[in-house]
């Protein structure tokens, strides 16, 4: 025994050597004790009360108090949220001396210190944390300016500064923070004007203003194309109604100085879901059409001296969710699209009007009247064009006179212009079929079959017909950048509305080689037969002609709109977006149906599809609508392939190397997606592919707890073990390397149905142990 000593003690020792080294990697010693001088300053908030020369502050775990990240041993986030109402900041601390301990964190990317009770102006040493992207210090009561030395923060991304003591103006300075997304200061006492620089800022996404004393005139915001989120309520702002950026969701201008009328550029925000313009003082009609808007929730206008005529058959978004139109002038009826929301036990108000519904209280019709024309026409203006009126007359009929002169010459040189080029605005095909070839009759009579099922699947939808370029322009505001949905080498997508209301997605294909209209024919008869209910389908297409009336610049491709997200959003994204396991079968069905569809449903079969998660949308309903389709339009510049509706605008990679298993190359990507399915997480490379699906191949010479270690923890109590081994089986056979091994589409459509079938008996069986016999539960939903 006495011999094992000496090894025990070179044992212990090293082990003592591998423990320091292991402590010493998880964080920096100076870091460390920077961290203890903060406890120190913010006098010991619970937080980090326990704290001492042993903890690994790397591995601490995170609490509604605290959270510590790092990153390489450095630590890159500190969030300190103290206790409301009991601050810990002594007032005898130097606060210019904290903020310079958190600059000795030279890799802090996030810092976030809320209700420690910092009552002092913010000093000028917050300025030295150049690392900083993040920075929230909100619910303090910090007072004075916003110190100029935070614009040398040019990493900053975020600044939310809410509920503080500030003061003075908003500095003018602020746009030197250049990728500045979020400028939160709410609930401080800022006053004067909102400076012109904030009008630069074209990367901010989110301001909030709400809760100054700011007043003036509102800048000019229409170029700010990122803005998202404009909150500008309960402020001394107006009198105009400001000019706004058209990708804004929420808009919130309540209580403020606001008397002019609603600009109509406002019914064009196709992504607002709030809008609060209450307690001002507008006047003149109001917009209707916010009631359809296609994203709306949130609708408040109330406390205004708003007028217009309302009907019943006014459409309304059926997500709307709130809905107040108190206290205005309005006449007419509720649209009955507004009581079935109040049936529904939605929040409907409309007090204070002069509607016919008596539900809530109402004035008189004459109410209404009286007070509009006093809102419209001032006494003062009466003054005006009482001592004018006979100027005006006189002017009136000079101007009709001369009016009616121009009217008369526009028509001649109109119609001379129209009868020489008039060509330019209705292309040679007004339909598709129409001036096709006679060798094309006896495909289309043998196609009619396709062509019947097609339809059968899309009656939904209006007939494939020719669009003229005046209504894409009108639709898109002559192709506003503000329209522009994506773009590549190939073309750009725009989002267009159409006067009817119909939303659809607009693809322009440039053409590097100028073509004739009947180059074309045969790929746009294929995309007016390409209609099923798991396709986004096209509506129709537009030439852009050149001035000889025969030669064609570019091609426009319209399609239908969908923006309820994409499949990855509801699989892989947001917990609170998952789908359950069943609803993530009948997805995987629909796509494959689609695919189905694409392979069989036309002749020649469009293959090679190059499907991809991100290209999968979701309807209202949560159906599955394929985005991304090879729908070649072939422009002879190089041998260029354009895809009418894909994203990348290119076949797939697979389809040149394997064309004896082009229907392969689909079942690939559908087993890409199954994985995202199962998984729950995001798949972005082809290594990911490898290891997931080997992972997958392992799991099933298994056991089912091992299976279910794999999946999408969202699922675990939702997905049976017999039908998780069936989504998992066929998965692995998808992505087989060898095309010729994979499984036919049929095949892969069959093995989901029993999936399906599987997981809905053992939820009848599940139901039936728990609960007595009773009407048996419902199936698996599956178009």
């Amino acid at each position: 025994m006495a011999k094992l000593k000496p090894v025990c003690h070179f044992h212990l020792l090293l082990f003592v050597l591998l423990f320091s080294f292991h402590l010493s990697t998880q964080h920096q010693p100076s870091e460390s004790q920077s961290l203890l001088q903060i406890r120190e300053l913010l006098n010991y908030p619970q937080a980090l009360a326990n704290f001492d020369n042993f903890t690994d502050f790397c591995d601490t775990e995170s609490t509604p108090s605290l959270t510590i990240v790092c990153y390489e041993g450095y630590i890159t986030q500190l969030h300190i949220v103290g206790e409301v109402g009991r601050p810990t900041f002594q007032q005898n601390t130097s606060a210019d001396f904290l903020f310079s301990t958190f600059s000795q964190f030279p890799n802090l990317k996030v810092l976030s210190l809320v209700s420690l009770g910092f009552e002092r102006p913010l000093p000028p040493t917050v300025g030295k944390l150049l690392s900083l992207e993040i920075l929230n210090l909100s619910s303090n009561s910090f007072y004075g300016s916003i110190p100029e030395e935070i614009s040398s923060l040019k990493s900053l991304q975020t600044l939310i500064l809410d509920y503080n003591h500030f003061s003075g103006n908003i500095p003018s300075w602020i746009d030197s923070l250049s990728v500045l997304t979020t400028l939160s200061l709410q609930n401080n006492s800022f006053n004067g004007s909102l400076p012109d620089s904030i009008t630069h800022m074209w990367s901010l996404r989110v301001l909030s203003l709400s809760k100054n004393s700011l007043s003036g005139k509102v800048p000019d915001l229409s170029n700010l194309t990122n803005m998202q989120v404009l909150d500008l309520g309960d402020n001394l702002l107006g009198s105009q109604f400001p000019k706004l950026p058209k990708r804004l969701s929420i808009l919130v201008l309540k209580n403020n100085r606001f008397r002019s009328g609603i600009p109509a550029e406002l019914a064009f925000l196709y992504r607002l879901e709030k809008l609060d313009i209450s307690s001002n003082k507008l006047v003149g009609p109001f917009l209707a059409s916010l009631l359809g808007l296609p994203s709306i929730k949130y609708l408040n206008i109330g406390g205004n001296r708003l007028t217009g005529l309302l009907l019943r058959n006014i459409s309304c978004n059926s997500d709307l969710t709130f809905v107040n139109l108190s206290s205005n002038l309005l006449t007419g009826d509720l649209p009955t699209c507004l009581q079935q929301l109040e049936s529904k036990n939605n929040n409907v108000i409309y007090t204070g009007n002069c509607l016919s519904n008596k539900d809530q209280e109402q004035h008189p019709l004459n109410f209404c009247h009286n007070e509009a024309l006093a809102v419209s026409i001032k006494p003062h203006n009466l003054e005006h064009r009482k001592g004018h009126r006979g100027v005006m007359t006189f002017l009136r009929i000079f101007g009709g006179s001369i009016a009616g002169i121009i009217v008369v010459a526009l028509v001649f040189f109109t119609m001379r212009r129209t009868y020489k080029m008039g060509v330019l605005k209705e292309p040679p095909t007004r339909f598709v079929t129409e001036n096709s070839s006679v060798t094309n009759t006896a495909k289309q009579l043998y196609d009619a079959k396709y062509i019947s099922q097609t339809m059968k699947l899309g009656t939904s939808l209006p007939p494939y017909r020719t669009f003229t370029l005046d209504e894409l322009k009108e639709a898109t505001n002559n192709f506003d950048a503000s329209t522009l949905i994506s773009e590549s080498t190939d073309g750009q997508i725009f989002k267009g509305m159409f006067t009817d209301g119909s939303i659809v997605a607009i693809r322009s294909l440039t053409l590097k080689r100028r073509q004739t209209p009947q180059t074309y024919m045969h790929q746009l008869e294929l995309i007016s037969k390409l209609r099923h209910s798991h396709l986004v389908s096209a509506l129709g297409h537009c030439y852009e002609i050149l001035p000889d009336g025969i030669t064609i610049t570019r091609v426009f491709l319209i399609f239908e709109y969908y923006p309820y997200g994409t499949l990855r959003s509801h699989v892989s994204g947001l917990h609170g977006q998952k789908l359950f396991w069943t609803k993530r079968i009948s997805a995987a069905i629909e796509v494959v149906k689609g695919i189905q569809f694409l392979h069989t449903g036309i002749v020649p079969g469009v293959y090679s599809n190059n499907l991809k998660i991100t290209d999968i949308l979701l309807d209202q309903d949560l159906r599955v609508k394929i985005s991304s389709y090879n729908l070649p339009i072939v422009v002879e510049n190089g041998g260029t392939m354009i895809s009418g509706v894909s994203s990348t605008g290119r076949k797939g990679k697979r389809h040149a190397m394997e064309m004896n298993h082009a229907d392969k190359d689909d079942v690939y990507d559908i087993g890409v997606i199954l994985l995202e399915i199962i998984l729950g997480r995001q798949i972005t490379s082809q290594n990911e592919v490898h290891v997931s699906r080997d992972l997958l191949q392992v799991s099933l010479k298994t056991d089912d707890i091992a299976r279910r270690s794999i999946a999408d923890p969202a699922v675990h109590k939702g997905c049976s073990d017999e039908s998780l081994k069936t989504m998992m089986e066929i998965c692995v056979r998808c992505l087989h390397d060898k095309a010729a091994d994979r499984p036919s589409v049929d095949d892969i459509l069959w093995n989901l149905h029993f999936a399906g079938q599987v997981q809905d008996l053992s939820r009848d069986n599940t139901q039936n142990s728990q609960n007595p016999p009773a009407s048996p539960s419902p199936s698996l939903e599956m178009p």
